[in-house]
């Protein structure tokens, strides 16, 4: 049987509003102001895992923020990419998918006419089974702390300043670091989601203040937990309540879940806290899962 060649593809392969290579102007709003969203997804095996989630948080996290979203739009332009790529016989990709209110004169006032900027990229991914997902990571805990705003808790915006700074504080000799809010309570890390698992049920932070509702953390709680009859709860956490927990794991759409081995809450520079985690059944039950469920 006839096969179409496989095509040679260098990543990565971004297109703005459907042409390849163009630029974003210098007066669009996202670049700008920080005025829009995104998305970071997994590709895998020639689709999009939970791509039904992914849209629909970016839906409507565009309506929380008044962005008009042509769906079919940016649908071609994404299926565009994904075409190519499926030509060029890769196997596992990150696609990430950003959405602006497009191009807009000085100040903050919305745009009479709003016209959005669709920006889909497509980068180089590691394989799920890396050395952090089997063997586990040290978490740190951050200095920074993250400011509470309903208007925007959940949503993955443009505006990652919080996050940046988090990760200035640290080179490689960590894998994450942990984010409390103002009032001290467990949020996220700095690019993941968080569970902990104490007496054989799932634990992790409420977001409706502060923090990003990840697609994978979703994926836990209505999918990967149930499906093994554990169950989850989502809590105001406090850092004690983890130090003394059984297991903590991160998790976020591209690298799946790591087992946490050791928490380090170095703020205190007369006394450095240490917190080691059993290895983790639970954990581990949710990776398989999870592989599962991606096709690994």
């Amino acid at each position: 049987m006839y096969r179409l060649p496989t095509m040679s593809i260098n990543l990565p392969l971004i297109n703005v509003n459907g042409v390849l290579d163009a630029a974003i102007s210098p007066l669009d709003r996202g670049f700008a102001y920080g005025d829009g969203v995104f998305e970071t997804c997994r590709y895998q095996h020639g689709s999009i895992p939970l791509w039904s989630y992914h849209r629909e948080r970016l839906l409507h996290s565009a309506e929380r923020l008044q962005i008009p979203v042509d769906e079919s739009l940016l649908m071609q332009y994404l299926n565009s990419l994904l075409a190519q790529i499926a030509h060029s016989g890769i196997q596992g990709a990150v696609i990430k998918i950003i959405l602006t209110r497009g191009v807009g004169g000085r100040g903050y006032r919305l745009p009479d006419f709003v016209k959005p900027t669709y920006c889909v990229g497509i980068f180089p991914c590691s394989q799920l089974q890396t050395d952090q997902y089997r063997d586990g990571v040290t978490v740190r805990v951050c200095n920074l702390r993250l400011a509470q705003s309903s208007a925007l808790a959940g949503m993955k915006h443009l505006n990652r300043l919080e996050h940046i700074l988090a990760r200035a504080e640290w080179q490689d000799e960590f894998a994450e670091g942990l984010l409390l809010d103002e009032q001290g309570r467990v949020v996220e890390a700095t690019v993941s989601n968080l569970f902990a698992v104490k007496n054989n049920q799932l634990y992790t932070p409420d977001l409706s203040a502060a923090g990003v509702a990840g697609i994978m953390r979703r994926a836990i709680i209505e999918k990967l937990a149930p499906e093994l009859g554990i169950v989850c709860r989502i809590v105001d956490m406090e850092l004690d309540f983890l130090k003394a927990a059984d297991e903590i794991f991160l998790c976020n759409s591209v690298y799946g879940i790591w087992p946490v081995n050791q928490l380090v809450d170095d703020r205190q520079t007369t006394a450095l806290s240490q917190t080691n985690y059993s290895e983790g059944q639970i954990t581990h039950a949710l990776q398989k899962q999870l592989a599962y469920l991606l096709g690994e």
